[in-house]
């Protein structure tokens, strides 16, 4: 396949931010209105589930988060394709299902960046000697950024039977039930967007429960985001009670007792154990032990490590209560809390890491100062001057221009408004930090309009075109200044505060710390084996051609992130 090698998306470019925000804006307002899952239903009936519970054992990667730079995307893709990995001593092999747990391409579901992004790595990344007379199937569920088109390409490319590599798709929608061996079943869900689920999906899994599912059966439940976690950061955010009503309701069967709101009548599924709940979105891996009942427990794991850039992970809680949706302890995270503290030092370089919103940022005060400079001003008597009082007249009459100050305000707002008010367990120091942060930007453009002066009388006299030297130095010095301001904002937030979780974490483009999931079905039980990179391979070169390409570079080294995780079957 003919595809291009892209780096890794640049969230902080204005052209790339500017792009998304519209698409997301699109998709949100309209997503409801345009809901292809619906039509999807109606014109295709498809399979109540998918077999394969005829096999003695199976094996089943899943990984989150991918389709961005070609490094850590062509890098899992590698693993993945291998016939098998040694973790822990024990010789795993390549899943007999592939499960693609949401947001399979970034920046925006465009075909062009499926194909650059996702396609053609992971046709690369298949040995192309390998004829795999059991091919393993894909089963994908699709992420917000999937959700940017009503899901248009994502059904072109996951629900017509096609291939990637060697790895088969077979659903027909964007949601799909697997019936595992040992009684063990695979659920994977589409929310669309943080919004409720449609009535032709809940139909389904109502179907599927009660025609299917046994008492003694156990779940595997794949969903496209942390509501755990989510809760636990924000105390309005709804993840948890969509997840809870669809266990409970649609899979359990249980139904409200109409004399008490808080209490429900058991259904026929009561005993059916959910015993792992499998999310990206966090691209990070991290894993809470939920306790459900006296005696049972499910784990809660996040693996959105496939090729996103690197979420930190030093905000998780250790302890998630039963008031914040759940009744979790914190067990194991990659990159541990330590190195993501030292990774969140990145954020004092954004002004090397986000070229393109320093010169943003160093443009508003450039126009600031041009504003000023066309308000009538002599040149001569403010631009080079080494004298305080011609320097705080010119302080002074930047205060009294009125397209100065608007634009002063508008910046300092929408610095305001970037402020994260939602995340942390510090709403009103939030506030505080964000309205500090404004203000910080707009008393730049005047430290630069009080020194710079004064600066160039000492190193620049006798130099013409005074006002375009001052544009100039007002564009680069502020740019710098600013941008530093505002990695440090993202770093002291992230580090004190708990909040800007993604504002942080995006910025220096991590593509490090890599991560997917293997499981072991067996008659004993499940077996988890959580796999990381912590250095993805960065040399890759085509020796093969455009059309067929093959791709060799460093050895790609891999751990065990945690002891493999066992869930015995009950006796």
């Amino acid at each position: 396949m003919d595809f291009k090698m892209k780096p890794m998306v640049d969230w902080y470019d204005p052209k790339q931010l500017a792009a998304t925000g519209i698409k997301t804006v699109v998709s949100t307002v309209f997503g409801n209105f345009a809901d292809r899952r619906e039509m999807q239903a109606a014109l295709d009936p498809g399979k109540g589930f998918y077999d394969y519970s005829n096999r003695t054992d199976l094996w089943m990667d899943y990984i989150s988060d991918l389709g961005d730079g070609f490094n850590p995307t062509y890098t899992i893709a590698s693993l993945l394709a291998q016939d098998h990995l040694e973790l822990g001593g024990v010789l795993t092999k390549r899943g007999n299902i592939l499960v693609m747990g949401g947001d399979e391409v970034y920046p925006t579901p465009e075909m062009e960046e499926y194909r650059n992004r996702l396609q053609g790595p992971y046709h690369a990344a298949w040995p192309k000697n390998n004829e795999d007379p059991d091919p393993p199937g894909l089963f994908v569920i699709p992420g917000n950024h999937d959700w940017y088109d009503g899901l248009t390409n994502f059904l072109k490319i996951f629900c017509q039977s096609r291939s990637l590599g060697n790895w088969r798709t077979q659903q027909s929608r964007s949601y799909f039930a697997v019936k595992l061996p040992h009684n063990y079943w695979l659920i994977g869900i589409d929310i669309q967007l943080n919004a409720d689920i449609d009535v032709p999906q809940l139909n389904y899994f109502q179907n599927l429960a009660a025609q299917k599912l046994k008492a003694e059966d156990k779940i595997i439940l794949a969903t496209a985001e942390p509501a755990w976690v989510y809760e636990s950061f924000d105390e309005s955010n709804s993840s948890n009670k969509r997840l809870k009503f669809f266990i409970n309701r649609i899979l359990k069967g249980e139904t409200e007792d109409k004399t008490d709101p808080e209490c429900y009548y058991k259904g026929k599924n009561k005993d059916i154990e959910i015993t792992t709940i499998l999310t990206g979105d966090l691209h990070h891996y991290s894993r809470y032990e939920e306790k459900v009942g006296p005696n049972e427990t499910r784990q809660l794991i996040t693996a959105g490590g496939g090729g996103a850039f690197m979420h930190t992970t030093h905000s998780l809680k250790e302890k998630i209560k039963p008031s914040e949706g759940f009744d979790a302890a914190f067990k194991k995270a990659f990159p541990s809390k330590s190195e993501s503290l030292s990774l969140n030092n990145n954020n004092l370089l954004f002004f090397i890491h986000g070229p393109w919103m320093v010169l943003i940022l160093g443009l508003v005060h450039a126009l600031s100062f041009y504003f000023l400079m066309i308000s009538g001003i002599q040149t001569e008597n403010f631009y080079i001057t080494d004298s305080s009082d011609s320097v705080l007249d010119l302080l002074s009459i930047a205060i009294l221009t009125p397209s100065v100050i608007l634009l002063n305000l508008l910046f300092g707002v929408g610095i305001f408004i970037f402020t994260d008010f939602k995340s942390g367990n510090f709403k009103t120091a939030n506030k505080i930090t964000g309205a500090i942060h404004g203000l910080s930007h707009v008393l730049i453009f005047y430290v630069c309009l009080f020194y710079l002066p004064v600066f160039n009388a000492n190193s620049l006299s006798g130099v013409p075109y005074h006002g375009l030297i001052l544009f100039v130095e007002m564009w680069i010095v502020g740019g710098l200044l600013s941008g530093f301001v505002f990695g440090f904002y993202l770093w002291f937030s992230s580090r004190f505060l708990d909040n800007h979780i993604t504002e942080a974490s995006s910025s220096f483009k991590g593509e490090d710390f890599k991560n997917f999931i293997r499981i072991h079905i067996s008659a004993k039980g499940i077996t988890i084996y959580p796999v990381g990179i912590r250095t993805v391979v960065k040399n890759w070169k085509n020796n093969g051609d455009e059309k067929n390409p093959r791709f060799e570079g460093d050895e790609i080294k891999y751990e065990l992130i945690e002891e493999p995780i066992p869930i015995p079957n009950k006796s």
